[in-house]
């Protein structure tokens, strides 16, 4: 199986990654299903890399359904080491603008019908979560971004929200109140998972809309989403393509080590089948 240190995964709008050398298709079986689709693996700039598209081809998946932890188990399964996220999102602040970038350095969790861990069933742990993203490979992202010209916003809440439908406005007001400055769907359960599997995360929020607190504005809907979505698609492409060639080359983090006193659990009341089960994750340490 093909080595891969950095992964992508695409959200709406970004489901193919062409060009790459070697470029191979694989299916991959984990204890929490398959993941959204084949992952594709090649060669960037000379880094290993995979690209998963999070709702799968054409789009069959909603927020909700998305196998998180199958796609984050066999990220980790294939060498993974940091993990960049595409998303869209609306923005709550008046100077997050429409087809600007946003790269967030906080969440808040509305979701409510996810599994958002790898453990239960015989083994517990509570891996730190106080920064939910990787900072130091946030900063790389957010001057990738710089270098290629976009307007980026390094920093800022994001709002996790179930879906699939859109906010309320008052929803969308609430969260302004509390300061957010972007909502969307998908950075959760992902950058928890990724936080148990000891894989760097960060995200590249690419804002589509004004949500619906700015009552100026045109309704949110697929439609705009998705116009705005193809303007950023080509930016997003070429600070993938940079921002592989800015990583450092080991990583200097916490994140890799999110584990180490995490497990709770006795180690002589761990269950066989559950060491054998997270292995990927948890072998080091068991």
């Amino acid at each position: 199986m093909p080595e891969a240190k950095v992964a992508f995964i695409g959200g709406s709008g970004l489901y193919n990654m062409d060009g790459l050398p070697d470029r191979d298709e694989i299916e991959i079986s984990t204890p929490f299903g398959p993941p959204s689709d084949r992952i594709v693996t090649g060669t960037l700039n000379g880094v290993g890399i995979a690209f998963l598209p999070r709702h799968g081809k054409g789009h069959r998946l909603s927020p909700t359904e998305l196998p998180a932890r199958a796609n984050i188990y066999a990220l980790k399964t294939l060498g993974v080491e940091r993990i960049i996220s595409i998303s869209a999102v609306g923005s709550l602040k008046e100077s997050v603008r429409p087809l600007d970038l946003l790269v967030p350095d906080q969440l808040i969790d509305r979701t409510r019908s996810r599994k958002d861990t790898f453990f239960g069933n015989g083994i517990v742990a509570h891996v730190g979560f106080a920064e939910p993203f990787c900072p130091a490979l946030s900063e790389v992202l957010a001057q990738s971004a710089r270098d290629q010209k976009a307007s980026v916003h390094s920093g800022g809440t994001y709002v996790v929200m179930e879906g699939p439908q859109f906010s309320t406005r008052a929803e969308s007001q609430l969260y302004r109140s509390w300061g957010a400055s972007v909502v969307g769907m998908t950075a959760l359960p992902e950058a928890k998972l990724a936080r148990e599997a000891e894989i760097c995360y960060a995200t590249l929020a690419l804002v589509t809309d004004y949500d619906v607190w700015r009552q100026s504005e045109e309704q949110v809907s697929v439609e705009l989403v998705i116009a705005n979505l193809v303007q950023n698609t080509e930016t997003s492409r070429k600070i993938i393509v940079d921002v592989v060639t800015k990583l450092p080359r080991k990583r200097d983090c916490a994140c890799e080590s999110a584990l180490k006193d995490a497990i709770i659990t006795d180690r002589d009341h761990i269950p066989q089948e559950a060491k054998e089960r997270l292995a990927p994750l948890v072998g080091r340490y068991l």
